[in-house]
């Protein structure tokens, strides 16, 4: 197949289509969802607390939770409460078992196994980056894009792609194209990168929409060494 880049170490592919791609010739995936899941997990775990992604068509995200005996992030709309808002996540409790139900971090999470999966973002980028080698030489890197919101298609996003960047920068063997082209992304703007994530349309939204602060949480670069690795139906903690 064409698009498999199975003659590459290091491959980069977006969203679902990408994970089909890769997932089954990779030996592990990264998904990258900057704004928000990726970050919210990276918070979320780094402070010990225990992450489901959830995503289904035919289970209740309270039903799910209960099975695992688990709270349900609420919708960012709400005043307070855990949610997808990175923000939200910093005084979460150790131990604490949360549910993020997401319609493309956590649907990628879900849809990559029984492949190992690490979730990347700028915050945690060299610690996956190096968490990733030990999974063998073959790594997918998978931005999750985002959704138009008239017809639910992938918008490929900025942010998305030069979290990928900050990744695969660090990543041995060789790149394919769509790898290179993320390291570019992420390398040409990196001196101005909380500005660049400021000024991009998804960091737009949530600015608009009253979220500044998750923003600049995710604007970060290496400030964690936390390596979120879905193990089972959770991501839990492993640290570099």
């Amino acid at each position: 197949m064409y698009f498999h880049q199975q003659e590459f170490d290091v491959r980069c592919e977006w969203g679902k289509h990408g994970i089909r791609m890769l997932a089954p010739i990779s030996d592990v995936i990264i998904i990258i969802d900057v704004l928000s899941f990726c970050t919210s997990v990276d918070i979320a775990v780094s402070r010990g607390a225990i992450v489901y992604p959830f995503f289904s068509q035919t289970q209740s995200a309270l039903d799910f939770a209960q099975s695992v005996g688990a709270i349900i992030a609420k919708s960012r709309r709400e005043e307070s409460g855990y949610s997808l808002s990175p923000e939200s996540l910093l005084d979460i409790p150790r131990n604490t078992k949360i549910v993020l139900p997401s319609p493309n971090g956590s649907a990628l999470s879900l849809a990559a196994k029984p492949t190992p999966v690490l979730a990347g973002c700028l915050r945690n980028a060299d610690a996956v980056a190096n968490a990733a080698k030990r999974f063998g030489s073959k790594i997918g890197v998978i931005p999750a894009g985002e959704r138009w919101k008239d017809d639910d298609s992938l918008r490929p996003c900025f942010e998305d792609l030069v979290g990928a960047g900050a990744i695969i920068r660090h990543l041995p063997g060789l790149h394919s194209p769509e790898a290179s082209l993320a390291v570019a992304a992420f390398d040409g703007i990196q001196s101005g990168l909380e500005m660049f994530l400021q000024q991009c349309g998804s960091g737009r939204e949530l600015i608009q929409r009253g979220f500044p602060n998750d923003v600049a949480l995710a604007s970060v670069l290496n400030v964690s060494q936390t390596v979120p690795t879905l193990v089972n139906q959770a991501y839990i903690e492993q640290v570099e």
